[in-house]
């Protein structure tokens, strides 16, 4: 059976965006209210995340979300994502690590003697 070829060219709906962008870029004040809705998507996503914290869910995912929108056109929310995406990874490890000594604690406790 064949297998289907790695294609390395971008998919045809992301060079769309791209030239899209490059228009937008071209024409200054479009560019500004692209660049300022943006801000403005990126910083309520990244504001409701914030809000979102302290409750159950999925908070800090909306905040790094805000975050990832953000960095399409700004350098330091880039910056700032990288380093929650890196927090949020070593929490994950962390808690997976917890998880599995307890388990293995739970099962040491209730194993037959």
């Amino acid at each position: 059976m064949e297998q289907p070829q790695e294609d390395t060219q971008p998919g045809l709906a992301r060079r769309a965006a791209r030239s899209t962008r490059e228009a937008i870029r071209k024409n200054p004040r479009a560019d500004r209210v692209y660049r300022t809705s943006v801000g403005v998507v990126g910083g309520t996503t990244t504001a409701l995340g914030i809000v979102l914290m302290p409750l159950p869910g999925p908070g800090a995912l909306v905040t790094l979300g805000g975050l990832a929108i953000l960095a399409t056109e700004f350098k330091t929310p880039g910056k700032m994502k990288d380093v929650g995406v890196k927090a949020f990874k070593k929490a994950q490890a962390k808690a997976e690590e917890r998880r599995n000594s307890k388990r293995a604690e739970f099962e040491r406790d209730t194993a037959s003697p």
